[in-house]
């Protein structure tokens, strides 16, 4: 359905590595009497936030449940392998999954490259979360994949990390349940898209565009032209009738009074 009243905010849901600056920044410029407030949630719980109507959309992970939520996938992250400065691989620009085959892999429980297991060896645990992972490899016991925007979230001085070709990567999408399509769902929508204030997709709070200015009309054609084209109307006429009273006259064209007779 398509909510009609306008609620007092717009509320949005955004993962770890998601960074809404950019559209937050956008909504408050485009629609200032319209709060917008964030809410932060972990890829596991964001799906659920939306699901309570805790927020109106959200920026996820995907995959998310097509049959439930709508979604607007806007971008794929490259995978990296986090490793210690100091480590061998961080003296290529990029590895494969063989390449960490003798290495031990940790698998956080908040992990959303979704496979089953990571290459290389298991962990002696799996960690809680990406961050407790990250503390373990700057304790020099093992590595860590992730999405690239995970890698730079947790970034620490002592560690680096590293292209991985060929492993799963995350997409991030926009998303929001489909029976909750509101006006503000849309407004959002037009921002994250790039729509300008006065497309004509989606509602716009914006002034509607000055009407266009109305074409002026054409001035009358001057010289030989015009008097050529009125030569079948009245006027016409009339200037045939003057000239053959003039031909009678013969001085009738000139200038100054005519002399009286004597």
């Amino acid at each position: 359905m398509t909510g009609s009243a306008a609620p007092s905010s717009f509320r949005l849901a955004y993962v770890p590595g998601v960074t809404p600056a950019k559209w937050v920044r956008i909504w408050n410029e485009r629609f200032p009497d319209v709060p917008l407030t964030l809410h932060a949630a972990t890829a596991a719980e964001a799906p659920e936030l939306l699901r309570d109507g805790g927020a109106d959309a959200g920026f996820v992970r995907l995959p998310v449940d097509r049959e439930f939520f709508s979604a607007i996938p806007l971008y794929t992250e490259a995978t990296v392998v986090v490793v210690p400065k100091d480590h061998v691989i961080s003296a290529v620009d990029e590895v494969t999954m063989e390449d960490l085959a003798d290495e031990v892999v940790f698998h956080p429980l908040d992990d959303v490259l979704g496979w089953e297991r990571p290459p290389g060896r298991p962990g002696f645990e799996r960690p809680a979360t990406t961050a407790d992972a990250v503390e373990l490899v700057a304790a020099n016991v093992g590595l860590l994949v992730v999405p690239q925007s995970l890698a730079r979230l947790h970034h620490r001085k002592d560690l680096t990390y590293r292209t991985l070709a060929d492993a799963p990567q995350s997409s991030v999408a926009l998303s929001w349940p489909q029976e909750a399509t509101t006006d503000l769902v849309e407004d959002f929508i037009g921002v994250v898209r790039g729509r300008t204030v006065n497309s004509t997709r989606g509602r716009t709070t914006s002034q509607a565009p000055a009407a266009e200015e109305q074409p002026r009309r054409k001035r009358p054609e001057s010289g030989g032209g015009a008097a050529r084209g009125r030569s079948g109307s009245g006027g016409g006429r009339r200037g045939t009738q003057g000239g053959a009273k003039g031909a009678k006259g013969g001085g009738a064209h000139r200038g100054g009074k005519p002399r009286r007779r004597s």
